[in-house]
C-alpha cells in the first residue's frame, strides 16, 4: 500500500516501469513514527529524504531565546526532509517532528545514488520535485514580506485548509510568524466582518 501509493506520486512526474518500481522497493524504507516522534532533531544529520503516507509533521528550528519557529507543515504526499542536511551531510539547522502517527517512504542517504544511477528519470524526478519545493519557499518569503498577517493566514486557511484542522492553532501561529492571540484576533475580525 505504501509503495504503491509513493509509485503513484512519481508516476505523476515520470513513467516507471515494473522492474524500476521492484528496484526501488529494494532500497526505501518504510517506516512508522509515533506522533511526537522525532524524524530528525537539530545538530543531527539527515540521512533521510521522506514522503508521507500518512500523518502529519513539522519542520522547525528553535532559536537562541528557545522560541519555535514553524518552517513547513507537511501532510500526505509531502515530502519532508532537512534538505540541506540532507545533501551535504552536515548537521541538521531543523527538527522535523510528528504531528500525528506518521507512516513514511524513506529515501536513505547511502542508496540514494545508486537508485539515480540505475534509474536515471529517478534523478529527473527528485529534481522537479526539489525545484517545485524551491519555488513554493521563495513564494512563501515573498508573501510574509509583501501580505499582512491577516492576508497570509487566509492564504494559508484557503490553501491549506485540511492543515488547519488538524493541529493546535498555536502551531499555525508560529507558521504565519505571528503570536496565538494575534491569530484568535484574526478569526474575530473575520468572523465580525461576514
Amino acid at each position: 500500500m505504501a509503495l504503491q501509493t509513493l509509485f503513484s506520486y512519481i508516476n505523476n512526474y515520470v513513467s516507471l516501469t515494473s522492474e524500476e518500481e521492484q528496484l526501488i522497493a529494494e532500497h526505501v524504507t518504510v517506516r512508522k513514527y509515533l506522533k511526537g516522534q522525532f524524524i530528525v532533531q537539530q545538530g543531527d544529520i539527515c540521512q533521510y529524504s521522506s514522503f508521507i503516507i500518512k500523518g502529519c509533521s513539522k519542520m522547525y528550528f528553535v532559536d537562541a531565546l528557545g522560541q519555535e519557529h514553524i518552517i513547513i507543515l507537511a501532510v500526505e504526499g509531502w515530502w519532508v526532509s532537512d534538505i540541506a542536511s540532507f545533501i551535504n551531510q552536515k548537521p541538521a539547522d531543523f527538527n522535523i517532528q510528528c504531528l500525528e502517527d506518521t507512516e513514511l517512504v524513506q529515501f536513505h542517504y547511502n542508496t540514494i545514488e545508486n537508485l539515480y544511477d540505475a534509474i536515471p528519470k529517478l534523478d529527473k524526478f527528485f529534481r522537479k520535485i526539489l525545484e517545485r519545493g524551491l519555488a513554493a519557499s521563495q513564494q512563501r518569503i515573498v508573501r510574509n514580506f509583501s501580505m499582512t498577517a491577516k492576508e497570509r493566514y487566509l492564504y494559508f486557511k484557503n490553501t491549506y485548509p485540511e492543515i488547519e484542522t488538524r493541529i493546535p492553532q498555536y502551531l499555525v501561529a508560529s507558521y504565519l510568524g505571528i503570536t496565538k492571540e494575534f491569530l484568535s484576533k484574526i478569526k474575530r475580525q473575520l468572523a465580525y466582518e461576514r
